[in-house]
């Protein structure tokens, strides 16, 4: 079958229609919700920038703490089922926040409450579609799904802030986060109406009876089981080294970038926010390249070329003097180029471990190159904070962004390296 016959195979199948319908707009409810949770806070309950920071780190906290839950509990479960459950969780969650900010009865330790529930939620959900998608169409046509899916997940990214900030300006906070309950209930409605039967890997008749009170021990002995397995396959352990890396000195990066903008370069916040922006678009792009470049130059080729440009690019933002028109044009190329060739190693990457991962290990795999990549985020912000602090920004940029270039060498020296066109 040629590639764009296989293409228009899958915008065929309803089934996956439905889901990326799902996932679209489940995405773009979750990064409303970024946005619309902190501005009723601050509008509706006047917090102070202590008490906002409180909210968005319990919001995010569930990455942390659940993500290696969810992978055990993904890989024994129907993914259609917990990802309706958590859309009908979400929806009610942000429905109760409209009508008690509607009547006026809710304080800062219930709206700290819904940020937890939906953020945990959230993480379930994230896990869910893209084991589903493995459990959903042929192996085959995993790059071209992961790539519309993760291109949603993009323009989510993009236009979901953007327009939670406008629905709380233009509706009010309490109109706002019913708006992205909406978004919620029609995922709901959209993956409900997926009929093909979904298999349930490693299911036991002991694993049914166990069903409806899973214990503890057990769900332990699962996470230990995905994390000796990722540890264990030498093209994952890379990808968890390579993710964990990447994670980190971005983390350092991104502090660091935050500061050099205005102090350095003397840039308004709105042109800071404008520059930041262009990531978005970029990302598209590369979720339309990751369907057609691993195919046609080869799976490593594409990780380690797409790496090495995408994170080596920042090398050039401390080179940038002043607020002239062509240093903003530089920042927005710079994320341009970034959010480009950083989705087309994240679709890559996805297709690479969900091909190489059983079905019913997906859930955990997932879960922890998230959970081992995204842990490293608090440490890289506090290095390159204290780097910015000794060093000044422009010196600690420059550093930073050269750590980045760890993650491509790590792919460079592996068997992601040797992938070729098509994936084993």
């Amino acid at each position: 079958m040629s590639s764009s016959s296989a293409a228009s195979g899958l915008w065929r199948d309803r089934d996956f229609l439905r889901l990326w319908v799902g996932q679209t707009v489940s995405q773009l409810g979750e990064q409303t919700c970024l946005v619309i949770l902190p501005l009723f806070a601050v509008l509706m309950l006047d917090v102070g920038a202590g008490e906002l920071g409180v909210l968005r780190a319990v919001g995010q906290a569930p990455i942390l703490l659940l993500s290696l839950f969810a992978g055990a509990w993904v890989d024994s479960r129907r993914t259609r089922t917990l990802m309706v459950l958590t859309d009908a969780g979400r929806a009610l969650v942000l429905g109760a926040v409209a009508v008690a900010g509607l009547l006026g009865g809710l304080g800062l330790p219930a709206l700290v409450a819904a940020a937890f529930a939906v953020g945990a939620l959230s993480v379930f959900f994230d896990v869910a579609y893209q084991t589903s998608l493995v459990r959903l169409v042929p192996r085959d046509q995993l790059v071209r799904g992961n790539s519309a899916l993760e291109g949603s997940r993009s323009a989510a990214q993009i236009g979901g802030p953007a327009l939670g900030g406008v629905l709380v300006s233009v509706l009010s906070a309490p109109i706002a986060a019913a708006s992205s309950a909406v978004f919620f209930a029609l995922s709901f409605l959209s993956i409900r109406r997926i009929r093909r039967p979904e298999p349930i890997p490693e299911r036991t008749s002991k694993e049914d009876h166990l069903e409806q009170s899973e214990r503890p021990a057990r769900v332990w002995r699962r996470i230990r089981a995905g994390l000796r397995f990722v540890v264990g396959d030498t093209t994952l352990r890379t990808v968890c080294m390579a993710s964990a890396a990447f994670q980190f000195f971005f983390a350092a990066v991104m502090t660091v970038y935050l500061l050099f903008m205005p102090r350095e370069l003397h840039l308004s916040g709105t042109v800071v926010g404008l520059a930041l922006a262009a990531t978005g678009p970029g990302a598209l792009l590369g979720s339309l390249l990751a369907a057609r470049l691993p195919s046609r130059f080869g799976h490593g080729a594409v990780l380690v070329s797409a790496a090495a440009l995408g994170d080596g690019v920042f090398l050039l933002v401390p080179a940038l003097h002043g607020s002239s028109a062509m240093t903003v044009a530089a920042l927005l190329a710079v994320n341009f180029v970034f959010g480009t060739f950083g989705q087309l190693v994240n679709v890559t990457i996805m297709a690479v471990r969900q091909t190489v991962t059983p079905d019913g290990m997906q859930g955990r795999a997932a879960a922890t190159i998230n959970f081992v990549g995204m842990g490293m985020t608090p440490l890289g912000s506090l290095l390159g904070g204290l780097l910015a602090q000794t060093w000044g920004t422009r010196t600690s940029l420059l550093v930073t962004a050269a750590g980045m270039l760890l993650s491509p060498a790590l792919m460079a020296l592996s068997p992601l390296a040797r992938l070729g066109r098509t994936l084993p």
